[in-house]
């Protein structure tokens, strides 16, 4: 049902996508790994057309998304939502006016300069707050709430376009380990619950782990893993970083767990060092 074809990106004489290849016959939640410039966020917007592709095909459905222009290009990027690290909501704007915010192309001038919504769409974003325990704060404004909350309301922005594709571009990367675990869950949940594919870049092996159907794995702009999260061993980690053996997956991780550890480790240290 969606199928990547060779996708390549090229800026100047940079690669930044190198002939990135997989398909995908049924929805479901797929985790993209890599260092920092290996071509992941380049990839989901490619994928979600923010990104103009240097060559190759990205087949849904039967058609190739990347010759699509003009209303049948908004559509797919209401098929295929986007959801950023740093949430882009507006800020001085009320939380559920954000969420309808994804509308405004389906709404008359008149209705967007006054900020008008059909009722049954206001019903329908408080809806998908409740879903995400967000309900509570549909009237406050966007900069009130913290960052794991900002980014619940991202994803029922995204639900608001009943999509049937989400990408995440490092959705947790600027959150604390508890409200990234939060975040994952109803990532997960709305993967399971709706039958939609989810595609997250993430950071973290034991988030793709705990999360994840399917990893793919890049480097240097080139898929270099693709399988199951048991598949993921540390010495394919080793591989997809370019890391040597002095490689720790703790030292990356964001679980509560780990967390904890490294802060025993810490005090032990600290401990130590004060009785010398």
């Amino acid at each position: 049902m969606f199928s990547v074809i060779k996708l390549t990106k090229t800026f100047g004489a940079n690669t930044a996508c190198d002939r990135v290849s997989f398909a995908v016959d049924a929805p479901k939640m797929i985790g993209i790994i890599g260092r920092s410039g290996a071509g992941k966020s380049t990839l989901l917007r490619m994928l979600n057309r923010l990104t103009d592709a240097t060559s190759g095909e990205v087949i849904h459905e039967g058609r190739d998304i990347l010759t699509l222009t003009g209303t049948a290009k908004r559509a797919w990027q209401s098929d295929c939502a986007m959801i950023f690290q740093q949430f882009n909501l507006v800020p001085r704007m009320d939380v559920v006016s954000n969420v309808l915010h994804c509308t405004l192309n389906r709404r008359s001038t008149l209705a967007t300069m006054f900020n008008l919504y059909p009722t049954a769409d206001i019903h329908r974003a408080i809806d998908i707050l409740d879903r995400l325990g967000m309900a509570a704060h549909a009237p406050k404004r966007a900069e009130a709430l913290s960052g794991g909350q900002q980014q619940r309301v991202a994803i029922a922005r995204a639900l608001m376009q009943d999509p049937k594709i989400i990408l995440a571009d490092e959705p947790i990367a600027s959150l604390d380990p508890m409200n990234a675990q939060v975040v994952m869950e109803a990532l997960r949940r709305i993967h399971e619950e709706d039958g939609r594919m989810v595609i997250a870049n993430l950071h973290t092996l034991d988030t793709a782990r705990r999360y994840c159907d399917r990893v793919i794995g890049m480097r240097d702009g080139r898929v270099v893993f693709d399988g199951t999260p048991e598949q993921l061993t540390t010495g394919v980690a080793r591989d997809i970083y370019g890391a040597d053996a002095s490689f720790s997956e703790e030292a990356t991780s964001t679980s509560i767990e780990a967390l904890e550890r490294s802060d025993a480790a810490a005090r032990v240290i600290a401990e130590a060092k004060a009785t010398v």
